[in-house]
Parts: C-alpha cells; structure tokens; sequence
C-alpha cells in the first residue's frame, strides 16, 4: 500500500485511489494515532503542491528515514550490504534554494507549481524552501501578473539567486506555440522586473526546442535579428539580446562565491541548488585529494574542477552542455583541460596509458549507466568519487563499479534537498 504523508506507525484512515495486482494506493482521510515524529506542516501548500513530501515529519526524523531509505535501497538494487555508517550533513531546512522554477499562466494570471502527482496549475505566492529574495521576487510577479503587467508569451520563469541572496538572475521560458512575436511586450515585462527588483542582474530568454532542451533566442521585434556573419551568431549564442538593448536586460551570469571561490554561472548552466551546503559538498569531493591527474566527469560550471585545479598537476573536465561548458572555460585555470562531450564518448577515446589519481563523477538524475560504469576503469583511477541524487540508479552503478574491483570506503547523506524525498549522496570508492 503506497499511503503519502502519512510516517511509519501511525494509524489512520485511509481511502484505496488505485488497485493494482500485488499493490494499491490509498490518500489518508484523517490521522488516528500520530507519530511523535509528526509536526505541522511548514507551507500552506503542502499536500497539495509536488514539490515537498515530507513536511509533516520532524526535519531530524526526515534524515532517519532518508538515510534508511538509501541504505536500504544500496541492498535491494545493488545487493550491496553497506554495514558501515552513512554520515548524514544536514542543511537549514528551509529557505534553502537558491534557483526556483515556476510556471505562468497571464490571462487569467498565475504563478505556481505543478499540483501532486498531476500537470495541472497550482497557485502559490510563496516558497518557503526558496531563498528570501526569490520569495520577494515572487510577490513582486503577482502584483504585475495581477496589473496585467506580464506578457503572455512567457510560459516559465526561472529564479537563481547568487551565495547571499542580493543578487538576481532571471530566465524566461517561452514555448513556440506561444511564441506571439509582440517583443515589446517581453521588453515591458524585462523593464518592469528591473525597475522593481534592483536585484536582478540580468534576464535571460529561451525557447523550448521541442527536444526537451532549451535555446536561448534574440527577443523578436525587440530590435534586429542577427545576420549570418560569424558574429552576429556568436552573439546570438551568448547572448538573447540585440546589443542596443544589452543594458536593459543586463548581464547573461552572475557570480557565484563559495568559502574558496568564485564561480561564474550563465543563464542556462547548471550549479547546486542548496545555497548552504556547496561548501560541504566542495569538502567532502576534493578536500584532501591531491596527484598528477584528476577526472571530473559532469563537471557542470566547474564546481569541483577549480577546486581540483589547486592541488592536481592536471585536471581533465570533461562536461556536455553548452552553456555549462562556456562557464567551465571560463572558471577554471590553464591546467584544467575541458572536454565538450559526452562521458562515455571520452571514455571510449581516452589515449591508452592514461591514468588519473582521482575521477569524480556527478551525474544527472538518470546516473551512469552500464556503459558508462564499465569503461570508468579505464581511467585507471585508485579513487573514485560518485556525487549522486538518485540512490536507485547510485546503486545500480556501484554494483558495475565494485564487480570491477571498487569498493566502498565512505558514504555521505549531503542532504541538498530538505522536505523534499530527493536524496543526494556521495560515495568514495577505492581499489
């Protein structure tokens, strides 16, 4: 039985919303006998947004079950008994993202989320899990949105804020059946946001490619479309905008400080999204590693390979996408050499005699995969470093990589994602 909300223990009425051979689903109608563990819920959305699952436990408890669920999951997908402990690194539980994606609706106007387990709208006016000045940002659209004020072109807007919450990078999502051709009004709607957050830095604006990804695009109408000189393209890659109207929509990144660094992050790039614990994730991936060569595979904007740059002779980066790729050229020194391609194509084309000291590898959420798991040896790498956000596929690769000789030395709870049952892990491995 698959019963949401409600914690191991309690008693409750429960009403079956689905049946199925061998499992059914059910919604709690009312809680009898509660956990101790159960608190009040910290958003008035909860339960009905798909964003948090787990505000009615107590944050201590959250971590309990968290770490049970990823030991758990380490022995049923990777027949790994992992007797060693899992050190849990908490996060402030709230107010912790530093990027927030919501969906617009203009007319009639709405600004929200996803409602649990469904495609449809859910409003809200507020974010208890994102930063403060994203929440203001999101007040300051309502009140456009309601003075119809927002351009009806944008279907998405996203919201990243730098390390201490001053500063602003906004991006506008607009799909192609949207797609009006009015840019004067997304040029009003650029121009009211700047005016009433000074904090943003700058906007950004892309177009769904239709192949889930995104393109970012020259605002139309808003003044010339690009020619084809070698240029005017290379602009249009960087940049969303005409020159005349760069200063109206700003900068195209902002910069990102951890306790060591800084780190240019565009519009488009990837980068952690738990503005309190980069510092710790930093730590535990490269503190105290040091050699000749190191491999940082998905290495995004770079978050780890500047790091690295400090205490390896050589750093390979080897990262995909565009955006994230141009801001790891960007970040890291001249003994860092980047790689624009996919991992298991690097791998499969890695010069024979390469050895590395160290390869981190930091997945999306679909992980390694087979192929991929079973040509990292070809590093020939003593260490292993795998940063995770999903423990099923985590452990579906740890089973290749430790049928290959690894074995687990340490495993660390880095919990990015508080309320949330989304787990993010780091997992040393030796050989």
């Amino acid at each position: 039985m698959f019963l949401p909300f409600v914690l191991e223990g309690e008693r409750v009425e429960a009403e079956i919303t689905e049946q199925k051979p061998g499992f059914a689903r059910a919604r709690a109608e009312k809680i009898l006998e509660p956990s101790p563990h159960r608190i009040e819920q910290g958003c008035p959305y909860f339960g009905q947004c798909g964003g948090c699952h787990y505000q009615h436990a107590s944050y201590e408890h959250q971590l309990q079950i968290k770490s049970a669920i990823l030991r758990e999951t380490l022995r049923r997908v990777g027949k790994i008994e992992f007797a060693e402990e899992i050190r849990v690194h908490p996060s402030p539980p709230w107010n912790y993202r530093n990027r927030t994606r919501l969906r617009l609706r203009a007319r009639p106007f709405m600004l929200g989320y996803n409602r649990l387990g469904s495609s449809e709208l859910l409003a809200i006016e507020q974010c208890p899990i994102s930063s403060p000045l994203i929440n203001r940002a999101i007040g300051i659209l309502w009140r456009l949105g309601l003075a119809d004020a927002v351009s009806a072109d944008v279907a998405e807007i996203e919201l990243f804020a730098n390390a201490d919450d001053t500063q602003l990078l906004v991006e506008l999502m607009v799909e192609e059946k949207n797609r009006r051709r009015r840019g004067s009004d997304l040029l009003h709607l650029v121009q009211n946001l700047r005016a009433t957050i000074p904090e943003i830095a700058g906007v950004a604006v892309f177009h769904a490619t239709g192949q889930g990804g995104l393109e970012r695009k020259v605002v139309p109408s808003c003044g010339r479309e690009p020619s084809g000189s070698p240029q005017a393209k290379s602009r249009a890659q960087r940049r969303n905008i005409p020159d005349e109207l760069q200063e109206t929509f700003g900068a195209d990144h902002l910069l990102y400080s951890t306790s060591a660094a800084n780190y240019q992050v565009s519009a488009g790039s990837f980068f952690q999204t738990n503005r309190f614990l980069t510092d710790k994730l930093l730590e535990l991936v490269t503190e105290g590693r040091s050699g000749d060569y190191a491999l940082d595979m998905y290495a995004g904007t770079g978050l780890f390979s500047l790091m690295l740059s400090q205490n390896f002779r050589k750093v390979g980066a080897v990262e995909a996408a565009p955006f994230s790729f141009h801001d790891l050229q960007q970040n890291c020194p001249s003994n860092v050499t980047s790689y624009q391609v996919m991992v298991d194509r690097f791998l499969a084309y890695l010069p024979g005699g390469t050895k590395a000291d160290l390869a981190i590898v930091d997945p999306p959420r679909a992980g390694l995969g087979e192929q991929v798991a079973k040509a990292l040896p070809v590093t020939r790498a003593p260490r292993i470093t795998y940063v995770s956000c999903d423990p099923a596929t985590l452990a579906r690769d740890l089973r290749v990589l430790m049928a290959s000789g690894y074995r687990i030395e340490g495993a660390h709870l880095v919990d990015l994602f508080p309320q949330t049952f989304h787990i993010e892990s780091v997992v040393q491995l030796v050989r």
